[in-house]
């Protein structure tokens, strides 16, 4: 028996042999890992790790049954909350949620929530286990926009109360960012995405691709001609931001959501695939979340020397703290409370490097870190042919510019009630990061329960009044 203070641990890919593949890093409990780390768990009768949980799966429930065997049982308890258990198993940030509330971790470590999820959605897609989906129809349609996290959790919950949906994907490829946003050793695209994807499916969820609303249909066309009730807005936030600095229209200057979508969607990272990437011989990221580590991670994989650039100190990184942890141990270099102003090219227009200036911290500002201040006269270089910048996203304004009636914030961002995602715009609802700009998976996902509850709502109201 291990010692009931500390986690089991989860077995890995040795940092050295993983740098050089796609292939994923954590390797996830078997049956008797998982079972002994679930005997953890002191099955608390308030279970504060359940409020942690942004879509309220019963966590101890679940665990419970994981620890008795009942793997199967366990996968519906999770899958009445959650539509992607194999993803928020991987993805989420456990440590600043479910986890993060876990009494068992006030004397030691917490509960391993996370890889608990992981273990179990994948006993269930081993074993051809689906979601259970509702009994009868009951004959309302509901359009949903993208066929991300917001959106398939909307779509899925929607689906199970009886509602015909069907959701519109601008992209090729379903899964919005869970297929171009993050990286294959993060999160396997066939085994792990697709396989969620087909869970909603299989709940009765259509999903028509290559349909960019607001370009090929308007949100207005959908409700007046085609028949839909109620919308629900997932389209995410791929719009990518910049430093506004000399140099950065240069060739080899990418944002981070181009480059991990050419690798991802376009598998450029496969030898098999004629997908053109410029990886650079020496990369700077510029930025400190999630998205730049893995950009940085991916262009290690392409054989570069890659820098992080982040203008504050590690304690202040966005990251997750298991992300920055395998950077450091794959060779990621950090450059930290470094700033750039200015991406130096050669005549030919193409980077050849980064000038940077180095930073201190002064006093906290509204987002509660302490404000980085430049060092006067600290300037330095880094030789770079490649600079992705990673500064976050906003939402595409194609959507909010083309359906009248829909008030956007001064940051592009859909205006909707935090409660039940309804807009300023009768019948149509939004969440996920088309309304809080760019966050986490699990956030997005928690923006479409409350969508779909907000559906739920209006048009049972709608029909009672008749």
């Amino acid at each position: 028996m291990a010692d009931v203070l500390k986690k089991v641990p989860v077995r890995e890919q040795d940092p050295k042999v993983r740098a050089a593949n796609f292939e994923e890093v954590c390797l996830g409990y078997d049956e008797e890992e998982a079972r002994e780390e679930a005997t953890r768990c002191i099955n608390c009768k308030n279970a504060k790790c359940i409020a942690g949980c942004p879509v309220s799966i019963n966590i101890p429930a679940f665990i419970k049954e994981t620890k008795e065997g009942n793997i199967e049982k366990a996968y519906q308890i999770i899958s009445e909350s959650s539509a992607l258990p194999a993803v928020c198993g991987r993805v989420c940030p456990q440590e600043s949620q479910c986890e993060g509330r876990c009494i068992r971790g006030i004397k030691g470590e917490p509960v391993s929530i996370g890889k608990l999820e992981r273990f179990v959605a994948d006993w269930a897609r081993e074993h051809n286990i689906k979601p259970t989906p509702a009994t009868e129809k009951n004959g309302h349609k509901v359009a949903v926009i993208g066929s991300g996290p917001a959106g398939l959790t909307c779509a899925g919950d929607l689906a199970k109360l009886g509602y015909d949906v069907t959701i519109f994907e601008a992209l090729h490829k379903e899964g919005g960012v869970l297929v171009y946003g993050i990286p294959e050793f993060r999160l396997p695209k066939e085994k792990v995405v697709a396989a969620e994807v087909d869970n909603v499916k299989s709940l009765g969820v259509k999903i028509e691709t290559n349909v960019i609303i607001g370009k090929s249909v308007t949100i207005d066309e959908l409700m007046q001609e085609e028949g839909f009730e109620a919308v629900f807005i997932g389209s995410g936030a791929g719009l990518p931001m910049f430093m506004g600095i000399p140099g950065e229209q240069a060739n080899g200057v990418f944002s981070a959501n181009e480059y991990l979508t050419r690798n991802n969607l376009m598998k450029a990272f496969r030898s098999d695939y004629d997908t053109p990437i410029a990886m650079g011989k020496k990369v700077a990221v510029v930025g400190g979340g999630n998205v730049a580590m893995d950009a940085a991670r991916t262009a290690l994989r392409l054989g570069a020397e890659v820098h992080i650039i982040y203008r504050r100190s590690e304690a202040e990184l966005p990251a997750r703290v298991e992300e920055v942890h395998h950077a450091k141990e794959e060779g990621v270099i950090f450059d930290l409370l470094s700033n750039p102003v200015e991406i130096l090219t050669n005549d030919k227009d193409w980077v050849t490097g980064i000038r940077c200036i180095r930073m201190e911290l002064g006093e906290p500002d509204a987002s509660g870190r302490r404000r980085p201040v430049e060092v006067p006269g600290s300037e330095f270089e880094i030789e770079v042919d490649t600079v992705i910048m990673s500064l976050g996203t906003s939402p595409n304004p194609l959507i909010s510019s083309t359906t009248i009636g829909l008030d956007i914030n001064r940051r592009k961002c859909i205006i909707a009630d935090e409660e039940y995602g309804q807009t300023s715009k009768e019948g149509v609802f939004a969440g996920g990061d088309a309304v809080t700009g760019a966050a986490t998976v699990i956030l997005a996902m928690g923006a479409g329960k409350a969508g779909a509850k907000g559906i739920h709502k209006f048009l049972s109201e709608k029909y009672k009044r008749g």
